[in-house]
């Protein structure tokens, strides 16, 4: 099967020739339907808020699309508080969630009146040192274990995670932020990554639902908020089934209407961080073949390399890969695509199965729209990308400029 793609040949072309490859391109049309989904699948919930993982795209223009779309941001970090804030997010749009955190970005999340949501029991006392405890916080729960949908399937291990408080810490971590003038509170938690099944959602709504009535009911702290993070994730390969956020929503409303109105805690506010289903999607890097080899294996070299997109040499993960104009020949030819770095795992496909690639044809590398760009870096001295949105009218506005080496010596003493 073959993934369709938002940008045709002809557009592509045109924009190649004025922004050389490489290049990640996003699709401004594909971000505002996601975001629309998202909230209508939510719109059950009088106070439901997507913040928008920035660490996953951190852009202003596109971060400017989903504020007018009603988002709020999540940040892990000094750099994206600022970057939120330079794009006009103020004290509740903003979610912040670190681990082993500075005292510089505690600071600055204070500062700008951000949701603070501690990842450790012993947080509590640092914030409290630095510049006392907010009205509002959240803390971040690990349940340990192993977490596993409705069907007994294990998603993941929260026992092996590094972050958030256990269950008995998480108890007396209320307490104590009660004790020093907290008034209301919220509880985050974040159990699998990229999840392509409509029950991990409610099966995490429902275990925070549960340990929420709990708190309530054994110390008397009742909750305003209930953050659901991310995890929500995207089917990459093209016989995936993606997600049903509409479906999605609807078993958190479920669990929502079982366990928490009939404990008195209706009016309680959900939260979610999407970063991968918001804009894994609705964006793609766009490369040019430039090169062939014919030793033991067919191998046909690009102009894009992982430092433009990291995730299939550090996870070997799968990209869908469309040779533009031949979306419908033959993949009868098995290739590996790979990139010019001095690391063999500089691979963006292996073995798979392609229409023949001749030099100067674009490839179109699908769902990198999220952590894609963003975990970009410059070994041997490789240059990031151009950054492009491909506005509703279908014109293109360059949203990031491609690096120069000046940028690259920029920063050395010499």
């Amino acid at each position: 099967m073959a993934k369709t793609t938002f940008v045709t040949k002809e557009r592509l072309e045109e924009i190649a020739a004025e922004y050389p490859t490489p290049f990640h391109l996003y699709d401004e049309r594909g971000i505002r339907e996601t975001a629309r989904a998202l909230n209508k699948a939510f719109s059950w919930n009088a106070g439901f808020r997507e913040y928008f993982a920035v660490k996953a795209t951190p852009n202003p223009y596109i971060m400017k699309i989903l504020t007018e779309e009603g988002c709020g941001f999540d940040c892990s970090s000094y750099t994206e508080l600022l970057l939120s804030d330079r794009v006009g997010a103020k004290g509740g749009d903003i979610m912040f969630s670190s681990n082993e955190t500075p005292d510089a970005d505690f600071l600055l999340a204070a500062k700008l009146g951000a949701f603070i949501n501690l990842d450790d029991f012993t947080h509590i006392e640092i914030l409290d040192k630095l510049c006392g405890i907010p009205e509002t916080i959240f803390c971040r729960y690990n349940p340990g274990g192993e977490f596993k949908g409705e069907s007994g399937f294990v998603m993941d291990r929260p026992k092996d995670a590094k972050y958030g408080f256990t269950k008995e810490q998480l108890f007396e971590g209320y307490k104590l932020l009660r004790d020093k003038g907290a008034k209301k509170f919220g509880i985050h938690a974040f159990l699998a990554s990229n999840t392509v099944t409509n029950g991990y959602y409610p099966a995490l709504a429902k275990t925070l639902f549960e340990t929420v009535v709990e708190i309530k009911d054994k110390i008397g702290v009742g909750m305003s908020y209930v953050n659901l993070s991310g995890g929500v994730g995207i089917a990459y390969g093209p016989d995936e089934t993606p997600n049903d956020i509409a479906e999605i929503g609807r078993g958190v409303e479920k669990a929502f209407d079982e366990v928490m109105v009939p404990n008195g805690l209706g009016g309680v506010s959900i939260f979610t961080e999407l970063g991968r289903f918001m804009l894994a999607p609705n964006g793609c890097l766009v490369t040019r073949a430039i090169r062939e080899k014919h030793i033991y294996k067919e191998y046909v070299g690009v102009d894009a390399c992982a430092a433009n997109l990291m995730r299939p040499a550090m996870y070997k993960a799968y990209h869908h890969i469309t040779v533009a104009g031949k979306e419908n020949a033959p993949r009868d030819c098995k290739y590996d695509v790979v990139g010019g770095l001095c690391e063999n795992n500089d691979k963006f496909a292996i073995d798979r199965m392609l229409p023949k690639i001749d030099a100067g044809d674009l490839l179109i590398i699908h769902d990198t729209g999220a952590h894609g760009f963003s975990m970009g870096y410059n070994y041997n001295g490789k240059l990031r990308s151009a950054e492009l949105l491909l506005r509703e009218d279908n014109s293109v506005k360059l949203i990031r400029r491609a690096e120069t080496p000046e940028d690259y010596f920029a920063t050395l003493e010499i």
